[in-house]
């Protein structure tokens, strides 16, 4: 790499560590380009050079941090041997990122309705591929030997994620009734018999 792509990229982690630290701080409503500029210390034509405009900034950011969460999961369910202890790492792996990465958790759900992702979507569903295809290859032989249901991958996703992504953006908005470390308990059985196929 040469030392000019090697202070593009020190330019772009920067500016995407600063939108994360502004979002966290200020929420989406402080979530601008001024505040973002001015955390970053980078100027408004650095930060359109790299990523176009703020919205690609943000979908940059969401892409990153998607990646980082799933790759937890991922690297989690790769551990396990048996199917229920692989769905189980799934939950865990969830709730253990979203306590330990408050900010980028905080970040993936509040964008969910965020009308930047739209235009974004084809570079965020390439950059999640690879790593669905892993959980769902892992999953296969489990599939195969009727220990899991066969459902289509974006169903059997949503019965292994979607309670806990749930769970996860009521707690990062502040509901009082919930907590990771009880659904850490009480969630990977119920969610196992979701899935299960016996």
């Amino acid at each position: 790499m040469s030392p000019k792509q090697s202070r593009g990229e020190q330019t772009a982690r920067r500016l995407l560590d600063a939108a994360l630290e502004v979002h966290e701080r200020t929420g989406p409503a402080g979530f601008t380009v001024p505040a973002v500029t001015a955390a970053s210390g980078i100027s408004l034509g650095s930060l359109y050079h790299h990523f176009g405009s703020f919205d690609g900034l943000a979908a940059a950011l969401y892409q990153r941090c998607m990646a980082e969460l799933l790759d937890a999961i991922v690297a989690a369910l790769e551990r396990s041997r048996t199917a229920r202890t692989g769905v189980r790492a799934v939950v865990l792996a969830y709730l253990r990122f979203v306590e330990e990465h408050p900010a980028q958790a905080r970040f993936i759900h509040a964008s969910a309705h965020a009308g930047y992702l739209p235009a974004h979507a084809a570079a965020i569903a390439a950059a999640k591929a690879p790593r669905i295809e892993r959980m769902l290859a892992w999953l296969a032989p489990h599939v195969r030997a009727g220990r899991i249901v066969d459902l289509p991958g974006p169903l059997i996703e949503m019965l292994l994620i979607g309670p806990v992504a749930e769970l996860s953006r009521r707690w990062l908005a502040g509901a009082p009734d919930l907590d990771p470390r009880t659904a850490a308990r009480l969630l990977p059985d119920r969610i196992w018999r979701s899935v299960s196929a016996s």
